[in-house]
């Protein structure tokens, strides 16, 4: 395990260092782009006859490495506190009604609507998948990721209230996709369809558990924080609070991800303002900014790499530009379309609906979701389709969105 951890820790280090240094993307599109590109590399190298122990040991590196449980049960706790712990609670409750309407109903909207898209659009180019899969794959397709597209927008000068609607819905719907995507593989596994009303039962229990125990977890941790003023022990008061409660939330299966993300909303706002001296806050954002940047390098480097492990058929291969193409279809439909009819009642400058649009970036939740599925040939398809959908989102969206919002924005 140690030499697993320091392999990767090593890799990442040294494309990011040459991202840094002659590319200067930014470093969660730069370090998966050069791991792509070397993985691609050794894959043409290998079938020329070079370099075929070291892609040998690539392969065994990663077969290693569950990337699934590595993400959902290790680093996603830790991202989403991180990225919650930075958001403004007063200026995200401005926006609450259009960041919940997108998070929980775009969501839901966006699950039915790909899935529904994939099952009438895959047979059109020869693959046939159970409409289930195709729903399993709306699920976990429709969380957007901000990690990749917030420092672009913030180079490109994007409105602070559309930065914090992209913020604020990206962190909600990851939980509520992971909640969805649950319900759908319990469908799979067991064989039994849940009745409406049972399947609203079991997304309240998850998704309402999961905010009720993130918002008890928030308070306790604010309590110890503000019972004692000392740098060291609050760092790791907090640091305990997301492993520990993402571990607790598991074990009652309530939504570890919505918990996180409302224990981090406490802490960030109650607990910098009323229980932290400016020496703690100073080290607290400091840890957890490391935390995140460490984090999300190493993620988007295995998601560069895993392109070794994921088969790709011909028709695998143009169906993927139809999974690109419904899914960007579906965020039109979902957070875009309503956006632009109702731009005055969300409250956002006009064009705002072309960056929520092409800023829904996937990242590698959504792998890690594919990943977590039953063996077979449908999983298979489901990989596949999700890895192209998340390495355009991730290059050709993320390199572009800037540009989008240049263009596309105006003020209000």
């Amino acid at each position: 395990m140690l030499n697993i951890a320091a392999t990767c820790l090593v890799i990442t280090a040294l494309l990011a260092y040459l991202n840094h240094r002659f590319v200067r993307l930014p470093t969660t599109i730069g370090v998966m782009a050069a791991a792509l590109v070397f993985s691609l590399a050794l894959v043409g190298l290998d079938a020329v006859g070079v370099a075929h122990g070291l892609r040998q040991y690539e392969e065994s590196l990663l077969r290693s490495i569950d990337f699934s449980d590595v993400l959902m049960q290790g680093m996603l706790s830790l991202l989403l506190f991180a990225g919650a712990l930075h958001v403004d609670l007063s200026e995200l409750s401005t926006y609450r009604w259009p960041v919940a309407a997108m998070a929980v109903l775009g969501t839901l909207l966006s699950t039915v609507a790909v899935g529904y898209g994939m099952w009438f659009a895959l047979p059109l180019v020869g693959l046939h998948m159970p409409l289930i899969h195709c729903l399993l794959f709306g699920a976990l397709i429709s969380p957007t990721d901000p990690i990749a597209v917030m420092g672009i927008l913030k180079s490109a000068g994007a409105p602070k209230e559309l930065e914090l609607v992209i913020a604020g819905e990206s962190l909600f719907n990851d939980g509520v996709g992971v909640v969805i995507f649950s319900l759908l593989l319990g469908m799979l596994v067991s064989g039994v369809t849940p009745t409406p009303g049972q399947g609203l039962e079991m997304l309240l229990h998850e998704a309402g558990g999961g905010l009720l125990f993130g918002l008890a977890l928030g308070y306790v941790t604010f309590r110890l924080l503000k019972s004692v003023d000392n740098y060291q022990v609050e760092v790791l008061l907090t640091l305990a609070a997301v492993t520990g409660g993402y571990a607790l939330a598991s074990g009652l299966h309530v939504s570890g991800p919505l918990a996180m993300v409302v224990a981090g909303l406490i802490i960030g706002n109650h607990g910098r303002a009323l229980a932290m001296s400016d020496t703690t806050r100073r080290y607290l954002d400091m840890f957890w900014e490391l935390v995140d940047v460490i984090l999300n390098a190493i993620l988007f480097v295995l998601i560069g790499m895993e392109v070794l492990l994921v088969a790709f058929s011909v028709r695998e291969l143009i169906a993927a530009g139809v999974a690109v193409a419904v899914t960007l279809s579906a965020r039109l439909l979902t957070a875009g379309l309503p956006v632009g009819l109702l731009r005055r009642a969300f409250d956002l400058p006009r064009g705002s609906w072309k960056v929520l649009t092409w800023g829904g970036l996937r990242g590698g939740i959504s792998v890690a979701l594919a990943l977590s599925l039953p063996a077979g040939a449908e999983r298979n398809t489901v990989v596949a389709l999700t890895y192209s959908v998340v390495v355009f989102s991730i290059l050709a969206q993320g390199l572009s969105i800037g540009y989008v919002t240049r263009k596309a924005v105006t003020p209000p």
